[in-house]
């Protein structure tokens, strides 16, 4: 198993700039991606970026240029967000996907939530 903590949302300001992070204890080893969503008031929970072990990324196209998931060497994983938009206002998830037995299973951290106001 493995436990995912989010921290770094709070209430920012139009055109500033945020790193969340997220940190993962338990079976690190194991986690094969690693990835960051966000779920706006109303809206579904939609991908954001994710990274693999090998630290290979994918982004969203929403988030292309603005966004950048990065980990370091001690299970913790970062979205850096440029330039935010009050559209940005979110809560911003972490999970972690590990293989289990043929198939793989998905833990998710419990959100942080960021609000930009304009």
């Amino acid at each position: 198993q493995v436990q995912l903590v989010e921290s770094g949302g709070g209430l920012v300001y139009t055109g500033e700039t945020l790193r969340l992070s997220c940190t993962a204890s338990g079976s690190t080893s194991s986690i094969v991606t690693m990835g960051w969503y966000r779920q706006a008031p109303g809206k579904q929970r939609e991908l954001v970026a994710s990274i693999t072990s090998g630290s290979g990324s994918h982004y969203a196209d929403s988030a292309k240029g603005r966004f950048t998931i990065s980990k370091n060497n001690a299970n913790t994983m970062y979205l850096e967000i440029l330039s935010l938009k009050p559209e940005d206002t979110a809560v911003y998830f972490c999970n972690a996907v590990l293989p289990t037995g043929r198939t793989t299973t998905t833990y998710w951290g419990q959100g942080t939530q960021v609000t930009v106001s304009s």
